[in-house]
């Protein structure tokens, strides 16, 4: 705490006192606030506030006058004045800012005509929050802090996915509708997200299919017409526009430029996703303009709210980062196909981003220090507002009335408004005082937690340094052309290839499965995609990116910058508000975590297991030590929790992976295994993390749609390119580490024609050089007698490295490894790490014939 210390030892000072302390003092201050901030000038300029002071002007109005930098060393001084609202921006000694507009003399005049101030500008808000802290800031604030997981909210961005598809193949062709039905029943196959939302995709399809014939006349309308006064008409004045023009215009959608393309705006501290981005024509009479501008589609009921169309404002800011000003927006209903033209005067986003800036200060102060210095305690947040149909209907009433009765209502001098008293009581009544304690505390130590890793963020030094500075610290690597095609792995998933454009990858501290933002090196083309480095080597860097970059010029240079692992408190911060709910399950969880009311275990296994599972259960406990039989056994009887303790070593993962069911799943597209596919993962991720050449291990599995699942799993995760595939496509060929999952685990002891072979079997397990690792379901497997005889051989030269016992509803699994070498004239295993060659090691053994 001694960097907070410092700040609030700053503040303490009053103005005139502040502005004579030496440079070193603002220098700690800033560093304390702003470690990786970088001052400057030009586009992307930053600001040290050194002094603020609120004089009267000729005319008898107040100004506030900031004393401002943009030196390292606080030298160059220069004057920002902020005349008329621009005077309630909460501005500090010590503070960051951005400034738009025009220095003359060194001095910057901000008004209600002129120039923008953006406070904290490193702190990118999306422009839905800053839409939805119009009626209410607080529920601004909370909805950043308290991320809520609302299911309809989610249904819905799900539904405008789909019809970012639709539109983007609409827009391009031109479908008819016969077509455009057939074109979203394709799109079905990628709806997995929507298994979350416990809807079928028969709901799903339907849901869709409410809106299509509203979209389709939109489409007509606005689209593919012979003459321009064939579009609809529209009242749409662009601040470019002479007073003299008409309003009245015809607008037509020419063509659809990008889909949800994500923009982060460090100018005015913005980001977000824009859902379509469209060629525009306007039409007013002989003369027509061309505009690129946001499209902003709403599943909703259409309102034409200014929640709605303030979203379509800043994302005409966030535009601005990537081209010129499109001066206006659209925004779509979906379900009547009705359009509203959004112009972006110079009033409306002034007043948007004053808004963004009382936010960013709310979310900077979130740690206080009490009255008498002697506690860090959570800061207030915005006042409650007095409308309670507002609140009525608010997705964070509930936290909103636990914050203030569990933190602000222990503050001295804390008020809220008289009549939100009843309303904050009803929704915390069923909370004790222990409760609000135990949410106020950990609510703070998360805080803390979070602000403590955002000042080690790099995100900034994307666009406050360039490739070639960064590349000295090994966290970049800049000057890179895209090679070959793009594949396309999974949908959201595209396969990217870069190389320098002149000589080798510097040397870098970037390794395979490290998080990488990729940014063009040109100014507006700041973070275009996110993702994971597959491989890299001295000539070319592979990454997995959640964006196809082939659609831009092939002359763009482009740069990766290693995205530091952030603090993530939305997780547990969520878990923390759904504990203090008012559920059952809610009030359980407090009872036993909070209250510390002890566990309850069942008397008898009997009572918790059928009278059939008695051979099953002792099958399983076969393969454990006492201890972990002994938990096992009360894991088994408990009503709530079992804690296992134990030194590292004595087997408590054993123990655990014991309860884990991994039974496997029979589909139309075929037979899979989900658990034993995040095994094989789990593990190949190990021996990458340990060093090994995603290159050199190798995949295998009987059934196609197992591996469709292990690639799905691959695409998703950090690991860079392993090979995955059937047994034949590995006939001829090794790896170093060959991990193989079996798949089949039933009670009917199936095993299915392809583990019957023994020939396959054979190829499988010969085909690693140096480690070999085998998943399945033992009693499974032990129905087949090759298979039976492989693993007894196994169990008897104790190569079974570890054994896990799966239990759930009488299927029983068990995971065995074995480190084999060979090489010796005896063609005996030994159980060593490593070794040199494998050359069918169990054939004397498994297949005497052989």
């Amino acid at each position: 705490m001694e960097q907070l210390d410092e700040l609030e030892l700053l503040m303490e000072k009053s103005f005139w006192e502040e502005a004579e302390l030496p440079a070193e003092r603002f220098q700690k201050k800033a560093v304390a606030s702003f470690p990786r901030t970088v001052l400057s000038r030009g586009m992307d300029n930053r600001y040290l506030v050194l002094a603020v002071s609120t004089v009267q002007n000729k005319e008898g109005n107040c100004e506030k006058h900031l004393v401002i930098t943009a030196s390292q060393s606080l030298e160059n001084k220069e004057l920002c004045i902020l005349r008329n609202d621009w005077c309630s921006v909460p501005v500090e000694p010590g503070d960051i800012i951005h400034l738009e507009g025009d220095c003359t003399s060194d001095t910057w005049i901000i008004d209600k005509d002129f120039g923008y101030l953006i406070l904290y500008p490193d702190i990118l808000i999306s422009g839905t929050s800053i839409a939805s802290s119009i009626r209410c800031m607080r529920r601004a604030v909370l909805s950043e802090t308290f991320r809520v997981n609302n299911t309809l909210i989610r249904h819905s961005a799900n539904v405008i996915g789909r019809f970012h598809e639709v539109f983007e193949n609409f827009a391009q062709k031109m479908l008819c509708k016969t077509l455009l039905f057939k074109r979203i029943q394709e799109y079905y196959r990628h709806l997995k997200e929507m298994y979350r939302l416990n809807l079928s995709q028969d709901e799903i399809k339907q849901e869709v299919e409410d809106y299509l014939p509203s979209f389709c006349k939109w489409a007509g309308d606005f689209m593919h017409k012979n003459a321009s006064t064939d579009f609809p008409q529209m009242q749409l004045s662009l601040p470019s526009d002479s007073s003299k023009d008409n309003s009245t215009c015809n607008i037509e959608v020419v063509k659809s430029m990008d889909i949800e393309e994500s923009i982060w705006s460090p100018r005015f501290g913005l980001k977000g996703k824009i859902d379509v981005t469209v060629g525009v024509k306007i039409h007013r009479g002989c003369k027509t303009k061309y505009k690129i501008m946001p499209l902003e589609l709403k599943t909703g009921k259409e309102s034409n709210s200014i929640e709605h169309r303030s979203q379509v404002v800043l994302y005409t800011l966030l535009s601005q980062e990537r081209r010129a000003d499109p001066e206006a927006g659209l925004l779509l209903y979906l379900k009547t196909g009705q359009m509203y033209p959004v112009p972006a005067n110079h009033l409306d986003k002034r007043e948007l981003l004053k808004l963004r800036n009382q936010m960013a200060f709310s979310l900077f102060h979130r740690i206080s220090k009490s009255a008498t210095r002697q506690k860090t305690q959570l800061a207030s947040l915005p006042q409650i507002i007095e409308e309670e149909k507002t609140c009525k209907y608010c997705s964070q009433m509930g936290n909103c009335a636990l914050y203030s009765r569990a933190v602000e209502q222990q503050m001295d001098g804390s008020s809220v408004p008289i009549v939100m008293l009843p309303k904050i009581e009803e929704e915390t009544q069923h909370l004790k005082q222990t409760h609000l304690e135990y949410f106020s505390l950990w609510c703070l130590m998360l805080t803390l937690e979070s602000q403590s890793k955002d000042n080690k963020k790099n995100h900034q030094n994307i666009w406050l340094m360039p490739a070639s500075e960064m590349e000295k610290s090994g966290s970049c690597i800049g000057h890179l052309i895209r090679t070959e095609h793009v594949k396309t792995i999974c949908d959201g998933q595209y396969l990217h290839n870069f190389q320098r454009k002149h000589g080798a990858i510097p040397v870098t501290n970037l390794l395979a499965g490290d998080r990488v933002i990729v940014s063009g090196e040109e100014r507006s083309l700041f973070a275009l995609s996110r993702g994971y480095v597959k491989e890299i080597n001295t000539t070319t860097v592979t990454c997995l990116l959640d964006r196809n970059l082939s659609v831009l010029p092939e002359s763009i240079l482009f740069r990766l910058d290693q995205e530091e692992k952030s603090c993530d408190i939305e997780t547990p911060l969520g878990n923390l508000s759904k504990l203090m709910e008012n559920t059952f399950v809610s009030k359980k969880l407090r009872d036993l975590i909070i209250d510390f009311r002890e566990p309850q275990f069942t008397s008898y296994l009997s009572s918790v297991l059928p009278h059939d599972a008695k051979d099953t259960v002792a099958c399983i406990l076969k393969g454990l030590n006492k201890p972990q039989r002994q938990a096992m056994k009360k894991v088994l009887l408990s009503k709530d929790y079992t804690l296992v303790v134990g030194m590292p070593g004595t087997g408590k993962t054993t123990t655990i992976c014991t309860l884990v069911p991994a039974p496997e799943q029979v589909e139309k597209g075929g037979v899979s295994n989900i658990t034993e596919a995040k095994v094989i993962v789990f593990l190949t991720s190990i021996f990458i993390k340990a060093g090994c050449s995603p290159s050199d291990i190798g995949i295998i599995a009987p059934y196609r749609q197992q591996l469709k699942i292990i690639n799905d799993l691959l695409a998703h995760s950090s690991i860079g390119m392993v090979e995955v595939n059937t047994v034949d496509k590995y006939q001829g060929r090794d790896k170093s580490i060959v991990l193989v999952s079996f798949v089949r685990s039933n009670k009917d002891g199936t095993v299915g024609e392809l583990l019957k072979d023994w020939r396959r079997l054979n190829v499988a397990i010969t085909r690693a050089k140096h480690k070999l690792i085998l998943l399945g379901c033992v009693p499974s497997l032990n129905c087949y007698p090759p298979l039976e005889k492989l693993l007894n051989h196994l169990n008897s030269e104790k190569l079974i490295s570890f054994l896990f016992c799966i239990w759930s509803h009488l299927i029983n699994m068990e995971v065995f490894a074995t480190y084999w070498v060979t090489f010796k004239e005896n063609k005996t295993l030994f159980p060593l790490p490593f070794h040199t060659r494998a050359v069918s090691p169990l054939a004397p053994q498994v297949y005497p014939k052989l």
